[in-house]
């Protein structure tokens, strides 16, 4: 059995990484599309943050801004491991709460 060189097993893991971000933006574009839903059928006007943050998803910015990607995946692991459990009462306000957390994460970042 052929024992796997550091550039392949870098490669793997880079790879890894990579579908892991993938998913996450598809993820997170979904669930933008719904905070916008959302806010337009409860006849509410969408917070300027919250927005920012749904804007950054749905156009594909962080394609052009390195980092920013891995930077929100990391807040959203943190959202997931803080917050309380999803449920349809809270549902959206633990919603509109992480896209402010995105927005708050992407100013700071320079992003």
């Amino acid at each position: 059995m052929k024992r796997r060189t550091p550039e392949e097993r870098y490669r793997d893991s880079n790879r890894k990484q990579q579908k892991t971000l993938e998913e996450f933006a598809i993820h997170e574009i979904e669930w933008a599309e719904d905070l916008l839903t959302w806010y337009r059928l409860k006849k509410r006007e969408i917070p300027d943050d919250e927005y920012r943050a749904c804007a950054f998803f749905l156009n594909k910015e962080y394609l052009r801004k390195p980092g920013s990607l891995t930077l929100l995946y990391e807040v959203y692991l943190r959202c997931h491991s803080e917050l309380p459990k999803v449920t349809r009462e809270n549902a959206f306000d633990l919603l509109s709460f992480q896209f402010k957390m995105y927005s708050k994460v992407l100013e700071t970042g320079g992003y």
